[in-house]
């Protein structure tokens, strides 16, 4: 990734688009902790600077409890000025049916196939020839975050990859403390399993699962031993007793527990509690094993209005997110990567360098939202979570299925 020094960028970039009909923007979303708030706060600040007004959105919980409100709206003829979505095929369904409006005047105004790296985030806002998002980040899952104190506590160094942090669990009870934080909602023990599989199992066999879909990969051995590895992480993981995401990453920042697995989203939480990186806790990039990482992440989508001011809002909305100002207050405060290469992260933490660095190399995948539908991931989100919760249920049964999912997947 390309760094200019931070004044040079500031100096070079143009004023924010300004309004030529103001407008009050409804904005939908699902960032609500504490790393994410402080980030959205970032946009909104810049959107209201074009002489425009932010109304926030926000749907507590998870993507996974908001989009279907979402959705509802958009489909029952109530639609926000525009919402977030993940990067890939969530809002598939609604641009198929026309209620989504194109970007394409503001992306080649804004020379967003030059910009915007990689390539594959706006091949995911792209149908048909025509652009229908505007990428945010990028965000990649396969992260383990470690308490340096946890571990200090419990007499064991600190991990250097997955294999050592299962080998301290039993060390980390001993001492009281939960060894894998896991929130009780099923996109994050769906997110765990597909984070075992790219970083223990490679990025090939990944590919093979989820992009060419090939169920006797899904049933076959290399699985077999992806399932044993979330069957170490389900017995790692009783006792949490949190529900959200960022609760689980609070156990790890108060040293209540000894990791997690979550995405780069994480640094955020991290960052509010005044923790630093390297020193109160770990990060290891694809889980100290494998350091591939998906460019998945966030994406805003703008259903069509009637009202002209409020489409031409939206409009400016799109051009103030790529801005690269922007991009650099948000995502220092989010925890992720620019969606744009030519923007200065000097002041980004270790963690963050650790990302960018692997992303620049090319190390990457794409995401599972972007390679499967939004009822396939749902399917495999039941069953993680049936998997996760119910210990009489085998990793052979739970492959079986998974299998047959996959077999079925488009």
């Amino acid at each position: 990734m390309r760094i200019r020094a931070f004044a040079a960028v500031l100096a070079a970039t143009a004023a924010l688009p300004c309004a030529a009909m103001a407008a009050d923007l409804e904005v939908t979303h699902w960032w609500t902790s504490g790393g994410e708030a402080a980030a959205v706060k970032e946009l909104a600040t810049a959107f209201d600077a074009t002489g425009n007004k932010w109304v926030d959105g926000a749907i507590a919980g998870s993507g996974s409890t908001a989009r279907p409100i979402m959705i509802s709206r958009i489909t029952g003829g109530d639609p926000m000025g525009a919402t977030q979505f993940n990067h890939g095929r969530q809002a598939e369904e609604l641009v198929m049916s026309g209620l989504m409006r194109d970007l394409n005047d503001v992306a080649e105004k804004g020379k967003w196939k030059d910009i915007i790296k990689p390539a594959s985030l706006l091949a995911s806002c792209t149908y048909e020839g025509k652009i229908y998002c505007a990428p945010v980040n990028i965000h990649s899952w396969q992260w383990l975050w470690l308490s340096n104190a946890a571990f200090a506590k419990a007499g064991v160094p600190v991990p250097k990859d997955w294999n050592e942090f299962v080998a301290a669990g039993p060390k980390l009870r001993e001492a009281g403390l939960q060894p894998l934080a896991v929130g009780g909602s099923a996109f994050q023990v769906n997110g765990l399993f597909d984070t075992l599989v790219i970083a223990l199992g490679g990025t090939e066999l990944y590919n093979k699962v989820y992009k060419d879909k090939d169920e006797e990969t899904a049933a076959g051995p290399e699985m077999a031993k992806i399932f044993a590895a979330a069957d170490d992480a389900r017995k790692l993981a009783k006792g949490s007793n949190v529900q959200d995401w960022n609760q689980a990453t609070n156990l790890v920042i108060t040293g209540k527990a000894g990791g997690q697995i979550m995405g780069d989203w994480a640094q955020g939480e991290f960052q509010q509690a005044g923790q630093v990186a390297g020193k109160d806790y770990t990060c290891l990039p694809g889980l100290g094993l494998n350091q591939t990482l998906t460019t998945g992440g966030d994406a805003i989508y703008f259903p069509i209005l009637k009202d002209e001011a409020k489409s031409k809002a939206q409009e400016v909305l799109a051009e103030t997110i790529v801005d690269p100002k922007v991009q650099v207050a948000f995502n220092l405060k989010k925890g992720s990567v620019p969606i744009r290469s030519d923007v200065d992260l000097a002041a980004a933490n270790d963690c963050m360098k650790k990302g960018i660095e692997i992303i620049s190399k090319g190390s990457t995948a794409t995401s599972t939202d972007q390679l499967v539908s939004a009822d396939t991931q749902k399917q495999k989100e039941d069953l993680m979570s049936e998997f996760f919760a119910n210990a009489s249920i085998t990793p052979k049964q739970a492959q079986e299925r998974f299998a047959s999912i996959i077999g079925s997947a488009d």
